[in-house]
């Protein structure tokens, strides 16, 4: 099993970080490996993702969600299992850390070279960039869904 934890700081309140994590159908314009995501009900998703050439498809189950706290994951299906947690912490009253936590097995050759070397860790902090200037550019949120899933 492999993990990843990275952490970004960013100049918007925690709620508005939260807020834009929720909307996932937004992803692709902030992760470079997420093609689509399209949500199914209030805890499912269904993700495309691309990887180098390799192209991959899954669903998600949300298993933990909380406003501007935590939204915790599962895939349910795939080719690759995985699981991870999204933490949201209050610095300022205008800034926030978001930390995200992904676990996942490294299927075949290819992945368990990336995981060798880095790439997913390289590409997570990369999409945690990418969300910072996503969000700080906007200053608000491009939706929120404030329900909450029980553990």
């Amino acid at each position: 099993m492999s993990q990843i934890i990275e952490t970004i700081d960013v100049d918007v309140p925690v709620s508005t970080a939260y807020n834009q994590w929720t909307q996932f159908e937004t992803f692709p314009q902030f992760m470079d490996e997420v093609v689509s995501i399209t949500q199914i009900d209030d805890t499912h998703n269904h993700w495309v993702v691309k990887i180098g050439p390799v192209e991959r498809e899954f669903d998600a189950e949300i298993t933990e969600q909380h406003p501007d706290e935590r939204v915790a994951w599962r895939s349910i299906g795939g080719e690759t299992a995985h699981a991870g947690v999204v933490t949201f912490h209050k610095l300022t009253d205008t800034s926030s850390r978001v930390t995200v936590q992904l676990d996942w097995e490294p299927t075949d050759a290819l992945e368990k070279l990336g995981s060798l070397v880095g790439a997913g860790k390289h590409a997570v902090k990369k999409d945690l960039d990418n969300f910072k200037e996503f969000i700080e550019k906007a200053h608000r949120e491009t939706g929120a869904w404030r329900g909450d899933v029980p553990r």
